[in-house]
């Protein structure tokens, strides 16, 4: 099988670094990857949303199976494109691609169809005296959302009336987040421990992969602002057979269920972002691909072979693929981050100890990463993701914190807490 993976970054690197060590795996293309993605798969130089491009690629190269990691593609239709030209793709039309393109979607969506989730006020364009309003006196803690597209950023977790009136003003004053904070959604604030799951769905089929639990602050302490995440983990101790049972049953089932029922039947990764609160787990937000970081330490943990579970789920074979396998033991991801991220930073700075070889059960994915000459340099506010699988939370944290210690460029950082839930 010949494969092409859409993206660069962390997630597509540990994608790649999987898809590889299948026997199934003839040839390996990535667009347009990164340095360390140059390594593993034949890189091609297009962006993930040229779409005219990669459609050439696939004829080019005859592709059997695209898989694409970012969002913004599947929102913009990439998979319709490549379906209606014959290419199988993992990943959502853009109209099931809706769950993660607009939190008002999603909203109305789980209210529909009975799925548990926060509750929430949604205020559009022309909204913004009544939203002013309604900041000035609702309960606090809230959340503020941009309804759209925001780089993981777009979540603005308020504790009190001033943070949330500011919140507010970013969207509708400063236009903080463009477009995609023209609608704001207004939620409830949830309080628990929050968990990743990742389902594979092809229309009512659906198949669960091992939860994680990302870490979003930026700092120590789950403090300072939101990040795209700053490591996470696999399995989740709060997060037992039984629990997750629930989570399918209640959540992911009935998430598939209505996107059939809706006209939009999802075929891909659901990713469910959870809060596990003391009336049972309710839907934080949807993602329409691999999470990213999760990722890493999700596929570090499979024992068996990624591909032909994605092949199956682009084919309308998931019921009948095989069971995914896990490895026993614990599986951490640090990401080692810019100086200033998720602020401005400073790209372009050679990184040093990539060539130091790792031990067994250790893996090094590269996120923002470009090569220039001899050098492998930053180019990306998260650059590096360091993996380790142990037998226990604290040895896997000792392996990827040891790791991480030896890769380096100026400004370089990155929270020391990763895994601190569970241990």
């Amino acid at each position: 099988m010949k494969v092409l993976v859409i993206g660069g970054g962390g997630r597509e690197h540990a994608l790649c670094w999987k898809i590889a060590a299948s026997p199934l795996c003839e040839a390996l293309f990535c667009a347009p990857g990164n340095a360390g993605i140059a390594e593993t798969a034949t890189c091609l130089a297009m962006g993930v949303g040229d779409q005219d491009a990669i459609l050439g690629a696939c004829a080019e190269h005859g592709i059997d199976l695209v898989v694409v990691g970012p969002e913004q593609p599947l929102v913009d239709g990439l998979s319709d494109r490549l379906r209606a030209a014959g290419v199988a793709v993992f990943g959502p039309s853009a109209a099931a691609a809706q769950l993660e393109g607009s939190k008002a979607f999603a909203k109305d969506f789980m209210a529909r169809h009975g799925i548990p989730t926060a509750g929430c006020d949604v205020f559009g364009p022309d909204d913004a005296d009544a939203l002013r309003a309604h900041l000035a006196s609702c309960p606090v803690p809230i959340v503020v959302k941009a309804d759209g597209l925001a780089a993981g950023k777009g979540v603005l977790i308020c504790p009190d009336r001033e943070s949330a009136l500011a919140a507010g003003e970013a969207m509708i004053g400063e236009r903080r987040f463009g477009d995609a904070g023209s609608t704001v959604v207004v939620e409830e604030f949830m309080e628990g421990e929050e968990t990743s799951v990742f389902a594979l769905v092809s229309g009512e089929d659906v198949v669960l992969l091992q939860p994680s639990q990302d870490h979003k602050r930026r700092f120590d302490g789950d403090a300072g602002p939101n990040t795209g995440g700053m490591g996470a983990y696999t399995p989740v101790p709060a997060v037992d057979e039984a629990l997750l049972a629930r989570i399918r049953d209640t959540i992911v089932l009935p998430s598939a269920r209505g996107m059939v029922a809706d006209g939009r039947p999802y075929s891909g990764l659901l990713y469910v972002g959870l809060m596990l609160t003391a009336g049972g787990p309710r839907v934080v937000e949807y993602n329409c691909r691999f999470g990213d970081p999760e990722t890493q330490p999700v596929l570090a943990a499979l024992a068996s072979d990624l591909l032909p579970l994605l092949h199956a789920t682009a084919t309308d074979a998931l019921a009948d693929a095989p069971a995914p396998a896990w490895r026993d033991g614990v599986t951490v991801c640090v990401v080692l981050v810019s100086g200033g991220y998720p602020g401005a930073y400073t790209k372009g700075l050679a990184i040093q100890g990539l060539d130091v070889p790792v031990p067994d059960g250790v893996a090094v994915f590269h996120a923002g990463t470009r090569r220039d000459g001899h050098d492998v340099v930053t180019s990306g506010g998260r650059v590096i993701g360091v993996t380790a699988t142990r037998p226990s939370v604290a040895e896997a944290r000792e392996a990827a914190y040891a790791a991480a210690a030896r890769i380096d460029w100026p400004g370089r950082s990155y929270r020391t807490d990763i895994g601190h839930r569970a241990l």
